[in-house]
Order: C-alpha cells, then sequence, then structure tokens
C-alpha cells in the first residue's frame, strides 16, 4: 500500500510515436514528452529500434521528477512485439516489426502447426502481427541466435526490464491475440508447449506489481521520487482499465488509432468468428474480454489521401451517398469483420476531388466498417468511442445513425491509453485493488442523413 502517492509516470510507447507523461496522484496531467518511433526496414527483417525512447527517458525522468516526486512509472506499448533476450539482457534478436512481411513458405508451414482458434481465440493476423508466427520465422531463418535466446519476454515488459533490470511477463501483454496462450483454461497453448517456447517465458507478474525500482541510471543526480517500475499493460488494455475503473455498466468501447479495436463487456466469446477478425484480450485481472478489430486508422488515412480528418462535413456526405460514390473495403491486408476483402479496397463511382469529399468518404467508409465491427460482436450496450475518432464529428454521428438502437458517446480526453496506464500506478497504491475514477463522456446525436440507410444497404450487398 502506498498512501502518499505523488507522481506516477507513464511511458507508453506506440508503433507511431512514443510518449512520457506525467499525473498527479489525482491522475492530472502535468507533462508530456514525445518521440517519434523508429522502425528499420532490416536486415535481418523489419524491426523496432528502442534506443531512442529510452535515451528520451533518460532525459525527461528527472527533469519529470523536479515537477512532482516520481512514485510510480507504469509502461504501456503496443501488444505485436517481442522482446528475445540473451544471457546478458542484450537483444539476441532485433523486435520484430509487426509489418514485417513473413516469407510464404514461413506462413505456409505455421499454419501447419499453429493452434486451432477455440483454443487460443485469436486468428493467424497479416504480416507479422502474431507472436507465434515471429517465434516460428525468427527460429527457422535465425537458428544460432534462436538458440541464445535465455529469456523471452512481450515487447510491453521490455520497458520494465530496461528500467529496473528484471525480466516479468504479464497476462494481458501475453494473450493479445499472440497464439500463445490458452485462452480458456489458462497457461501457455499447445503449440508454445509442444515447440518449448512456454519455457524460455519470463516469470508472470501482475501490471501494477512493481518489478523493482527505477536503476540509476535513469535517475539523474537527484531523483527524488520512489521510482517502483511496474510490470506494464497492452495498451488498448489499459485504454480499457479507464471505463473499467469508471463503472459505466456495459457497454462497447471502440478504441481508436492506428487499429480500431472494440472490446465489448457482455459478448459471449463462445460465438467469436475468426473469418471476421473477433478474438479476445485478457484484462489486467485476467478476465477474458471478446473484441472485433479493423485496421480503422491506417485505411482512414489511405482513403482520405492526405486530407484532415477535420476537412470532412455532413454535407458532404450527403453529397457522396447522392452521387453514388462508394469505398468498398478493404485497402490494407487486413479485411477486419469482413473476410475475403483485404487487399481488394476501391472506390467506385465519381471520386472524391477535394479534402472536404475525401475526408468525408473516409469516415463514412469506417463508420460502415465499425458498425460491421459491432455486428461480429453482436453490440447492443452503449458504444464508447475512444482516442482520435472520438473527435471526429462527421464519423460519430455516422455511428449514431447507423446505430440508432445505441446510445453512441464520446470520450474528450484522446489519449486514453496513456491515462489507463496511470490507472496502474493507483492500483498499486491501493494494493491492486480498482480505483474508482469519473470520466467526461458526450452522448452524440442521431441526426437523419438523407439516404444514408438505403446506402448502406447497396454498400453492403456489394
Amino acid at each position: 500500500m502506498m498512501n502518499d502517492l505523488r507522481g506516477i509516470a507513464v511511458l507508453d510507447i506506440g508503433a507511431t510515436g512514443s510518449k512520457l507523461a506525467l499525473f498527479d496522484a489525482a491522475l492530472n496531467p502535468l507533462a508530456e514528452r514525445r518521440i517519434a518511433s523508429r522502425h528499420v526496414p532490416g536486415p535481418p527483417y523489419a524491426w523496432i529500434d528502442p534506443e531512442p525512447v529510452f535515451d528520451m527517458v533518460r532525459q525527461a525522468l528527472p527533469e519529470f521528477d523536479r515537477i512532482l516526486p516520481i512514485d510510480i512509472i507504469a509502461p504501456s506499448a503496443h501488444g505485436a512485439a517481442l522482446a528475445c533476450l540473451a544471457a546478458d539482457g542484450s537483444l539476441a534478436l532485433p523486435v520484430m516489426d509487426y509489418l514485417a512481411e513473413p516469407p510464404a513458405a514461413v506462413v505456409a508451414d505455421y499454419r501447419k502447426i499453429e493452434p486451432p482458434f477455440s483454443e487460443v481465440f485469436g486468428p493467424l493476423l497479416p504480416m507479422a502481427l502474431t507472436h507465434g508466427l515471429q517465434l516460428f520465422w525468427q527460429e527457422r531463418a535465425h537458428a544460432e541466435a534462436f538458440a541464445s535466446i535465455e529469456t523471452i519476454i512481450p515487447f510491453i515488459q521490455y520497458a520494465p526490464f530496461r528500467l529496473a533490470g528484471k525480466a516479468v511477463s504479464e497476462i494481458s501483454s501475453l494473450s493479445c491475440q499472440t497464439q500463445l496462450v490458452d485462452v480458456r483454461h489458462g497457461g501457455f497453448s499447445s503449440m508454445a508447449r509442444a515447440r518449448g517456447w512456454d519455457r524460455k517465458f519470463a516469470p508472470m507478474m501482475k501490471a501494477w506489481e512493481s518489478v523493482g525500482a527505477l536503476l540509476p541510471d535513469y535517475r539523474g543526480a537527484e531523483f527524488r521520487g520512489r521510482g517502483a517500475v511496474l510490470a506494464g499493460v497492452h495498451d488498448s488494455n489499459a485504454n480499457y482499465l479507464r471505463y473499467l475503473a469508471a463503472d459505466v455498466g456495459s457497454f462497447t468501447l471502440l478504441s481508436t488509432g492506428t487499429w480500431i479495436i472494440g472490446f465489448d463487456t457482455d459478448a459471449d466469446i463462445a460465438t467469436l468468428d475468426p473469418a471476421r477478425d473477433t478474438c479476445t484480450n485478457t484484462d489486467v485481472r485476467g478476465r477474458q474480454v471478446a473484441c472485433c478489430r479493423f485496421f480503422g486508422g491506417k485505411e482512414f488515412e489511405i482513403i482520405a489521401d492526405g486530407a484532415p480528418a477535420g476537412a470532412a462535413s455532413l454535407a458532404s456526405v450527403t453529397r457522396l451517398i447522392a452521387g453514388g460514390t462508394f469505398a468498398m473495403p478493404s485497402f490494407t491486408d487486413s479485411g477486419g469483420p469482413l473476410p475475403g476483402t483485404g487487399g481488394k479496397g476501391r472506390i467506385t463511382g465519381p471520386r472524391a476531388q477535394s479534402p472536404e469529399d475525401k475526408a468525408s468518404l473516409a469516415a463514412l467508409y469506417c463508420a460502415l466498417m465499425c458498425s460491421q465491427q459491432l455486428d461480429a460482436v453482436k453490440s447492443k450496450g452503449q458504444i464508447i468511442v475512444d482516442g482520435p475518432f472520438a473527435e471526429n464529428s462527421v464519423f460519430l454521428a455516422l455511428l449514431a445513425a447507423l446505430r440508432p438502437d445505441q446510445q453512441v458517446r464520446a470520450s474528450n480526453l484522446r489519449d486514453g491509453t496513456t491515462a489507463g496506464a496511470a490507472v496502474l500506478g493507483l492500483m498499486h497504491a491501493a494494493g491492486g485493488a480498482l480505483p474508482r475514477i469519473s470520466l467526461e463522456l458526450v452522448n452524440c446525436a442521431t441526426p437523419e442523413i438523407a439516404g444514408l440507410a438505403d446506402y448502406a444497404r447497396a454498400w453492403r450487398a456489394r
């Protein structure tokens, strides 16, 4: 128990950008530092360079501690990567970028050994998004380096390893569609056990537990806080944690960004369909949550073609509908909720020419795809939109119009992942108890959009 909690520093490592943020014990943001995440094309494959992040932390943490003594450091990161450590703690292999393209022969051979969906509740994803495929590829193509691996940890836990010197694993990080965990029964999947990978993973800890004290290298000369480094959390799960702590009842959370990940509190995981990119996540308390996925931020970017999201308008949406302009799925390899559409994205009808029309078409397409996501998990309760798409009034209006029987609500906090990771600091201080926090959510009106219902039916029929 920590009764006099002062500062909470959150290290949030994202696929696009990473940041260090300082919060007080009431979760008020006090300071922030950002850096672009560094991706290297190879060799030996596309990989992530974590060093710029830790250089930033080394400089910024002592500065933040002068603002408010930092008692807790809570790490968060995207889930689709692993850190493979040699005996001396160095990386035996570079951290694979999930955008890496595995050879077709490796994918074909992996499909022969992958565990069934009914065990791992995560389909094999495109590129290198699946942890099991990453390990299989590394083991196959880099046998000597793979043999030198002493310990494997989720990339999320690489941060506490670097900051406190202890290697651990954590359930939300290890269960984010990795194909490495037996979701129903716990423990490692049959594939992970058969290949001996399970024996290389670091011991499990709770996300809110301290792995140790911040190392001197990151403290500077006059660090005032206690500097307890927590085990850390999968980024989308951090966002979901905020709503569990706010006790908002039954809901589907659309956590938006590069991906749009849906978390539904009530869906039965037995009804999930791998073909529609439904899956499970496991929350920090070890509870399975039905989820749906769509590469929404990336596909919005492709359709918008450089137009800012704020350029969209409902007037433009109405013109696009009347003119019969359709964006048809999917513009990435991931078909999301519509199986068989991956890489087949196209625009039919009159082309969107202006930035207003391009951004409006992107918002319309993403709203239609999100509605399909929600159907895939049989969403019935309130829909909460969090992240960048919560600032897109056209997207919100379209989603509300497409789901008239559900209340659509928007969070006014853009960086929900970072704020959610800060909740771990409160849990640590309370010995693991879930705190009660307040959230500001805005109810979205359901507008009348001429022709939308017929347009949506035509889009689905196509």
